[in-house]
């Protein structure tokens, strides 16, 4: 179990406030069920479902569980009285309590049925009555389940098994047994509902339903003089539920809420002024670095374009160093080649001329070709060029 689910169960079992409660949901704050009429029970809730195979037993556990006997206009009543405590809203509620109800239910034809065994009094009765345990005189007590929600929203869950149902076909449901809760939820309170109540659970609730508007709340704790005084048990579970940060001394026996809560919004004023500064300063730091930072990127930004305006530069001085040295390269490769050409030139008058004294010589001294070479002693390039020749 939780701590908030501690707190507020070990509120709600004190017997007075539990009976208000009561008195509240069935008697409209008459005060009929007193503290001491109350007394409380185990809230496991077991039974062995009816029949004659393998028995399991079924277990569930309540928050709160107790009996009630007590005098209503004159006539001797007896309850047993559930109640569990919620913080938010639960969607499958009336199959829960439903279950918790007929459990109780069981468990009384089980109790009834071993009474019945132990006294071995069934002479007289019918068999269906012998079978099941429980004889036509027989009767239940009624068990009420009321579910008090401790928070500021109001229930808009299901109210009802039926609202559960995957088809609202009127016809259908007439033919399904529905459940109905009972329910407690501060926000949809009136505040002459309110009144109602006559012990500190009339400040809790108060309390928790004012608790999200800040003028309500101050209206209600102005008047609400039971907050001046309250029980340190409905103190713990107003700070529990209510959003408040109101310090209780565990110490004391009482309370005053509304102290409490005045020096809880001066401490809170207080603490939010520190963080206002705080979050100035904070903010001007951070506006700071902004305009730092934005002044280095704006100072990278620049340092690129200056960088990229330098290389620019420097390309355009490379490439105008490239065409001078291109200009001075097509220069001299262009007088190396006329040299060149002038070389080939006089080679080849040179070879011409050789060939014709050659060919001369092999006339007048009716030589051949090679004969005539040796005479003139041509170079070994010279006879492979003439060899081509001829």
């Amino acid at each position: 179990m939780g701590k908030i689910d501690t707190i507020t169960k070990d509120y709600m079992k004190k017997n007075s406030v539990f009976a208000d409660a009561f008195n509240y949901l069935i008697y409209d704050g008459r005060q009929v069920i007193r503290p001491e009429n109350l007394q409380e029970l185990d809230t496991a809730e077991i039974a062995v479902p009816f029949g004659n195979g393998d028995e399991v037993a079924v277990q569930k556990y309540r928050d709160l569980l107790k009996t009630a006997a007590f005098m209503a206009d004159d006539k001797a009543a007896y309850l047993i009285l559930g109640i569990e405590n919620e913080s938010e809203v639960k969607f499958a509620e009336p199959v829960k309590n439903g279950l918790y109800d007929f459990l109780q239910y069981s468990k009384q034809v089980q109790q009834t049925a071993a009474r019945h065994r132990e006294a071995k009094d069934w002479k007289g009765h019918e068999d269906g009555e012998f079978l099941s345990g429980f004889y036509r005189e027989d009767r239940l007590t009624p068990v009420i389940t009321l579910i008090i929600l401790f928070g500021a929203k109001k229930w808009d869950g299901p109210r009802t098994l039926h609202e559960m149902m995957s088809t609202q076909d009127s016809g259908i449901l007439k033919c399904v047994a529905d459940y109905k809760l009972n329910l407690i939820e501060p926000a949809a309170m009136e505040p002459e509902d309110l009144d109602k109540f006559h012990s500190s659970l009339r400040s809790v609730l108060g309390f928790i339903k004012y608790s999200n508007d800040g003028d309500e709340l101050d209206a209600f704790l102005s008047k609400e003089s039971g907050l001046k005084a309250l029980d340190v048990e409905a103190a713990r579970v107003i700070k529990a539920y209510a959003n408040t940060e109101i310090e209780i001394d565990e110490k004391a026996r009482v309370i005053d809420v509304c102290k409490a809560e005045r020096e809880m919004r001066e401490k809170a004023r207080r603490e939010g002024i520190q963080e206002g500064r705080r979050e100035a300063l904070h903010e001007v730091c951070k506006a700071e670095r902004e305009i730092r930072e934005k002044a280095r990127r704006e100072g990278i930004q620049e340092g690129r374009r200056e960088a990229l305006h330098e290389v620019c530069k420097a390309e355009r001085e490379i490439r105008e160093k490239a065409r001078r040295e291109g200009i001075q390269e097509g220069r001299r490769e262009a007088l190396y080649e006329v040299c060149k050409a002038e070389r080939e030139m006089k080679e080849k008058a040179r070879r011409e001329a050789l060939y014709d004294v050659i060919k001369n010589i092999m006339e007048s001294l009716q030589l051949n070709f090679e004969e005539a070479m040796k005479i003139m002693k041509v170079t070994t390039e010279d006879q492979e060029i003439f060899k081509k020749i001829i």
